[in-house]
């Protein structure tokens, strides 16, 4: 009505979706019924908003929506579109825990799972891969999961891999990259992950970007790299599974609100990147789990808005406070 863009909390029920001021608001501002609705993503109206999608009602009013990251909105759209497709079809939706809808073994813990994954020394290596005249960076096919899954002794065979490769997916551990994979995880495909070599999939949080030339932009067309960048420099970083502290050259980009951090040795390809938007950032006195001659003092703690822990050291304690200011400066104004 008002042409202005605000914060709200939304809710996705079976049959429309409520939006409320607050999150601990009793009763919503609105609902959309899905019944009748279509759904576009990725979608352009807004050309300096990035990761916007738009429903259309079925009195063919539109309603845009602005997610904090791709991975956000991709999963949004994901269920959305589950959700008019039972309406369509009689049936009832309910986004269930996908431990429960494939009876998932109680013993196996995805969280713990993925991190074995990500670990850079025998977990799943990310490569740069090419498809349909596109370049894919930092991820890896659907093959290599399953592969991986094997190797590990994670599974007895590669029906069980596709089960929890399934789970991983649909609990957001992995995401997927390119039309193929994300054919399958949107119900188009018999399983919602592929065990195939042109299947894609890359880990949230890990540098992925596409580049290339594509009529399909809902991949970050190295965007993410074009943002000034506010602050740059050296600091340790704290390893996976908290073994180990690492210096990696850190650059702060102001939007969209990336933290990448490469090789101090070189190479212009990110190791990683930590999403901002949404992120508390803290100064922190000592580590959990970490004994106190391990790492000590100018520490400081980033917490994603997908709850994950970066820990990271400063060279002094007015280094650290520069880097703290200037993230949380990133974290409210950047994409």
């Amino acid at each position: 009505m008002f042409n202005t863009w605000k914060p709200m909390w939304v809710v996705l029920l079976e049959d429309g979706i409520e939006f409320y001021k607050r999150k601990s608001d009793n009763s919503p501002k609105g609902m959309i019924p899905l019944k009748g609705s279509t759904i576009n993503s990725p979608c352009q109206d807004f050309g300096k908003r990035m990761f916007v999608f738009k429903l259309t009602a079925a009195k063919q009013q539109d309603h845009f929506f602005q997610a904090s990251y791709l991975e956000e909105r991709d999963a949004w759209v994901r269920d959305i579109k589950k959700a008019i497709q039972c309406i369509d079809g009689g049936q009832r939706f309910a986004r269930k825990s996908t431990r429960k809808s494939i009876r998932l073994p109680e013993t196996i813990n995805l969280s713990a799972l993925y991190l074995s994954m990500k670990d850079p020394e025998k977990g799943i290596k990310e490569l740069k891969l090419e498809k349909d005249k596109k370049v894919f960076n930092h991820c890896f096919t659907g093959t290599a999961v399953i592969d991986w899954l094997v190797s590990s002794n994670s599974i007895r065979n590669r029906k069980e891999g596709l089960m929890l490769a399934s789970s991983l997916l649909n609990e957001g551990y992995l995401q997927p990259a390119g039309d193929t994979s994300k054919a399958a995880a949107e119900g188009l495909s018999d399983t919602p992950f592929l065990d195939l070599s042109d299947a894609y999939y890359y880990f949230p949080d890990s540098g992925f970007f596409c580049e290339g030339n594509s009529s399909d932009d809902d991949v970050v067309l190295k965007e993410e790299f074009r943002g000034m960048i506010v602050k740059q420099g050296c600091l340790l970083k704290q390893g996976h599974r908290r073994k180990n502290w690492k210096v990696r050259k850190f650059v702060l980009r102001e939007d969209p609100a990336y933290l990448h951090y490469y090789d101090p040795a070189g190479g212009e390809d990110p190791l990683g990147a930590i999403h901002l938007r949404g992120c508390v950032v803290t100064a922190v006195e000592d580590m959990p789990d970490s004994k106190k001659y391990d790492v000590e003092n100018n520490l400081f703690e980033i917490i994603t808005a997908s709850e994950v822990h970066y820990y990271l050291q400063a060279a002094s304690s007015a280094e650290r406070t520069e880097w703290i200011k200037a993230i949380q400066s990133v974290a409210r104004t950047g994409k």
